[in-house]
C-alpha cells in the first residue's frame, strides 16, 4: 500500500495557515495533500489514494465578494467526512442554506469557546477552552439539521455539525498553536470521524523514499548540490541509501560559507562514507554578483551560477542523469511553487524552478512535500548526528543574502566574522538548539558615525536576527538575555573591524521574512 494511502484532503483557499494545517495533521501520524481548491476529485486521487475526508481551509476571501472561491461540487458528493475552517464553515454554511453575514465586530486572537455538545468533534475536553480566531464574517444562521457544537461571545455559531453525515465547521482554527486542543479537535476528525491511516511515520517515509528515488532513477547517476545543512544531508543520506555510490554530492564553495564551514561540509562528506567532490567556485561567483545589489538578482544569479557549476561538474564526472536537492515545501511555498490559485511570491529560492533548458539532469527532491521539524525527524531516523540534524538553517545562497547590498570579499569576510561571534555566544549560552530555531548576523547597506577612542569613525552597521518557530511558516524574535546582546555588540565593535553599530531585529514573520533578502 502507498505511504499516502488513507489519508486526508486539504483545501487551500489561500489561508496563511493552511500549510499548518497539513502539518498537524501529521503530526497525528496522517498523511496530508494541500490542493488549491479548484483541484478535481481525480486529481485529489492522485495525491491522497483512498483518501478519507477533506479539510477545508481558511482564506483572505470573504464568502459573497465578486469571485469568491467557491466549494467544488464533488467535495459533499463524495459522502466523506468533512471539517470547514473559518472560511470553510462559512462554505458548508452557504451550501446547506445557512446565512453568513458581517460580524458586528471583527474576532482576532484567542477567545474563549463554550462547548455545549463534546460529541466526537470535542470529545475529551474541557466546556470551556482557549481557541484563536480570525475573521470577519460570522455565522448568521446555521443551514437547517446542523447542530451547534460551541459559541463565543462574538459568534454564537463558533462550531457547528451535522453529525450523521459527518460534516463539521468550526469558526476558529485549530491548526495553530494558540488554540489550546487543536491538535486534540483534528485527532478526533481525522482519527475518530474519518478513521484515516496513521502510517505516516519517519521509519515509513524512509522506507517508502528509498524505494521511491530506486523507481525513479534506476541506474541513472545523481548529482547532490551538498551544502552540508540538514535538507542536503537528509536528501542526500537517502539517495546514498537507495543508490550507493550512483550518487555523486557535489559541495561547491562559492564564497559566502559561514567561518569554517568549507572544512566541516569536506569532513561531513567524509564521516558519511560519500564520494564527495568538493568545487571552489568563489571567484567565478563573486564576479558574476559584481555591482548586483537587488535581492531578487542576486538570488537569481545564485542560482543561475549553481547550476552552470553543476552542469560543468556533470560534464567532467561522465553522464549524470538526475540532480538532487534538498528542496523543502516552504521554499516551494515562497517561491509560489504549490499552484495555488493567488499564490504571490515573496522571494525565489535558488533550488525552486531555476533549472535553465539546456541543463538535460531531471530532479529528484525526495523533501520537497516536508517541513523542517520533519526533515530533522527523518534524519535522526537516519541514525545523523545531532550536529548535522540541529545544524543552524543556512539559506542556499549563503551569506549572499545576509550581506544586504553589494557582495564584495571584503564585506563579507566582516559578516563571517561578525556572525562567528554571535553564534560562538548562543551556543555558549545553550540557545542554539532550545532558545532560539534560527539565529544569524547581517550586514547593512549603511554607514553611521561612531567614536572609537578619541577618533570619529564612519563604519559599517551589522543587525542580529534570532527567532523562535517549529514550522517555520510563522516565527517570533528571540527575546534573548540583554547582557547577552550586550556581550555580542560588544565584542563585534571590538573584534571586528570596519564595524562600530550592532542593531537587533525584532519583526516577526508575518509580516516580515525570516531572512531579510
Amino acid at each position: 500500500m502507498s505511504l499516502k494511502a488513507g489519508g486526508i484532503v486539504i483545501l487551500d483557499y489561500g489561508s496563511q495557515t493552511a500549510q499548518l494545517i497539513a502539518r498537524r495533521v501529521r503530526e497525528l501520524g496522517v498523511y496530508a495533500a494541500l490542493l488549491p481548491y479548484t483541484s478535481t476529485r481525480e486529481h485529489a486521487q492522485a495525491e491522497a489514494p483512498d483518501f478519507r475526508g477533506v479539510i477545508l481551509s481558511g482564506s483572505p476571501s470573504g464568502i459573497y465578494e465578486p469571485n469568491a472561491p467557491t466549494l467544488p461540487a464533488w467535495v459533499l458528493a463524495s459522502g466523506l467526512p468533512v471539517l470547514g475552517i473559518c472560511y470553510g464553515m462559512q462554505l458548508v454554511t452557504k451550501a446547506f442554506g445557512g446565512e453568513v453575514g458581517r460580524a458586528d465586530r471583527r474576532e482576532y486572537g484567542q477567545a474563549t469557546i463554550q462547548v455545549s455538545d463534546s460529541a466526537r468533534l470535542f470529545a475529551g475536553m474541557d466546556a470551556a477552552q482557549t481557541v484563536w480566531m480570525s475573521h470577519g464574517d460570522r455565522i448568521e444562521r446555521p443551514p437547517e439539521g446542523f447542530t451547534v457544537l460551541a459559541r463565543t461571545d462574538n459568534a454564537p455559531y463558533a462550531a457547528i455539525a451535522r453529525p450523521e453525515r459527518d460534516l463539521f465547521a468550526v469558526q476558529f482554527h485549530p491548526e495553530v498553536t494558540h488554540t489550546a486542543h487543536g491538535l486534540d479537535i483534528l485527532r478526533n476528525f481525522v482519527i475518530g470521524v474519518c478513521d484515516a491511516q496513521t502510517d505516516w511515520t519517519p521509519a515509513n517515509f524512509i522506507d517508502a523514499t528509498i524505494q521511491s528515488i530506486r523507481e525513479q532513477v534506476g541506474d541513472g547517476r545523481v548529482l547532490l548540490g551538498m551544502s552540508g545543512g540538514v535538507d542536503s544531508s537528509v536528501a542526500g543520506e537517502l539517495i546514498h541509501r537507495a543508490v550507493g555510490d550512483q550518487l555523486v554530492p557535489v559541495f561547491v564553495n562559492h564564497g559566502m560559507l559561514r567561518q569554517h564551514e568549507p572544512d566541516d561540509v569536506i569532513a561531513l562528506g567524509e564521516n558519511l562514507a560519500w564520494n564527495l567532490v568538493a568545487v571552489d567556485a568563489t571567484e567565478e561567483f563573486l564576479d558574476n554578483l559584481y555591482g548586483v545589489s537587488e535581492p531578487e538578482a542576486k538570488r537569481k544569479i545564485i542560482g543561475r551560477t549553481f547550476t552552470e557549476v553543476f552542469e560543468r561538474e556533470a560534464q567532467k564526472q561522465g553522464e549524470l542523469d538526475w540532480l538532487a536537492q534538498g528542496t523543502i515545501y516552504p521554499d516551494v511555498i515562497e517561491s509560489a511553487g504549490t499552484g495555488r490559485p493567488g499564490a504571490k511570491r515573496i522571494k525565489s529560492h535558488h533550488n525552486v524552478g531555476g533549472l535553465p533548458e539546456q541543463f538535460k539532469a531531471r530532479l529528484v527532491e525526495p523533501l520537497r512535500d516536508l517541513f523542517k521539524d520533519e526533515v530533522r525527524e527523518v534524519g535522526t531516523a537516519l541514525g545523523l548526528p545531532d550536529a548535522i540534524i540541529w545544524r543552524q538553517p543556512f539559506p542556499g545562497p549563503g551569506l549572499g543574502v545576509r550581506c544586504i547590498g553589494e557582495i564584495t570579499w571584503e564585506r563579507l569576510e566582516i559578516l563571517r566574522a561578525a556572525d562567528h561571534i554571535f553564534i560562538s555566544e548562543l551556543r555558549a549560552a545553550g540557545l542554539l538548539r532550545e532558545g532560539t530555531a534560527q539565529a544569524f548576523a547581517m550586514l547593512l547597506p549603511v554607514r553611521s558615525v561612531g567614536v572609537m577612542g578619541d577618533d570619529r569613525t564612519y563604519d559599517e552597521v551589522i543587525a542580529l536576527r534570532a527567532v523562535t518557530t517549529t514550522d517555520f511558516m510563522t516565527a517570533d524574535w528571540a527575546r534573548l538575555d540583554h547582557d547577552l546582546l550586550a556581550r555580542v555588540s560588544n565584542r563585534i565593535v571590538n573584534e571586528v573591524k570596519g564595524v562600530n553599530r550592532v542593531l537587533y531585529d525584532i519583526s516577526t514573520k508575518p509580516p516580515a521574512t525570516i531572512e531579510w533578502e
